[in-house]
Formats: structure tokens, sequence, C-alpha cells
């Protein structure tokens, strides 16, 4: 009787450090501070020539539903505890493997986004760098036809890889 008592004080003690030690942690991925409540996102510009007119557009919906759905932060229009800024800087069309006959049997679309993070409850997380993501397409299609299907890819891609390196500490 005695031991049983013991045994649940020690397996109450235990639960209780578990559960204290996985605050920061969620089954998401993320490793965000509970001190976070909020995340702002400024709009990112677009500096790049080429692509779809709506695409900073597109990418920026995209990047504040992503932490929308994986965190528990609120979306503040400014200030927020943490903050995103940042522009998308290159879009490029490159051939990738040539034939025989020196025509590019593969071309590669390229997208670029610099960004500028800030965590405001801990600085040693800020940071500003860019991020580069590619999807490559058979030559006999057209950037035209390519672009619909490719774009959204690699924006979805540039999102979860800016979110790990923000939220996830990846």
């Amino acid at each position: 009787m005695k031991i049983k008592r013991v045994f649940n004080a020690f397996l109450m003690v235990y639960i209780l450090v578990v559960m204290n030690g996985c605050k920061i942690y969620s089954f998401t991925g993320t490793t965000l501070s509970a001190d976070l409540k909020t995340f702002s996102i400024q709009n990112f510009s677009m500096a790049a020539a080429g692509g779809p007119q709506n695409m900073s557009l597109t990418f920026n919906e995209k990047l504040k539903e992503y932490y929308q759905r994986n965190t528990s932060l609120k979306f503040k229009n400014t200030d927020g505890d943490i903050h995103l800024e940042g522009s998308i800087i290159a879009y490029e069309l490159s051939p990738v493997s040539a034939t025989a006959g020196d025509r590019a049997a593969m071309n590669r679309l390229t997208i670029t986004v610099e960004v500028k993070f800030v965590n405001k409850t801990n600085e040693q997380e800020d940071f500003e760098k860019e991020f580069t993501f590619y999807q490559d397409f058979p030559q006999e299609q057209s950037l035209t036809q390519a672009e619909p299907i490719l774009v959204p890819k690699i924006l979805d891609q540039l999102v979860l890889n800016i979110f790990n390196s923000t939220a996830a500490s990846w």
C-alpha cells in the first residue's frame, strides 16, 4: 500500500516535469517560446523582373496562412512579437541539362526571397537571409505553360523553409 502511494507520487511528479518541459514544443514541430503571442508580416514586395503579376500577393497570403495554421500565434497587421518582411528578389529561368544538339533538355525556374526576421523576445534569433528554391520542367514545355504548376510549388517550399528557420528552428 505504501509502495503504491510512493509510486503514484513519483509518477505524478514525473508527469508534471515532463509536461512543464514541453511547453515550448508542439506536435507541429514549432519551438516557439510561450512568451510569443502574435506575428506580423509586412507585405513582401516584388523586386524581381518577371513572374506572375500576383506572385508577391500569393506569397504573402501563403506565408500568413501557414503561420496561422501551424502556430497558436495571432496575426497582427504591424508590430507582432515576431515579424517578417522582405522581397522576392529573383525570378530566373535557366537551362539545366543539354542534349546532343546543345539544346536544353530541362529548364529550371528559380525563385529567391530575401527575408528579414525579428523576434522581439529573443534578438539572438533575428536574421536577414535569402531563401531559394527551384523546379525543373521539360524543354518541350514553355514557361507560360509551366508557371501555373511550378510557381505555387516553389512558393509553398519557400514558405516551409522560412517557417522552419523562424518557428521550428531547424
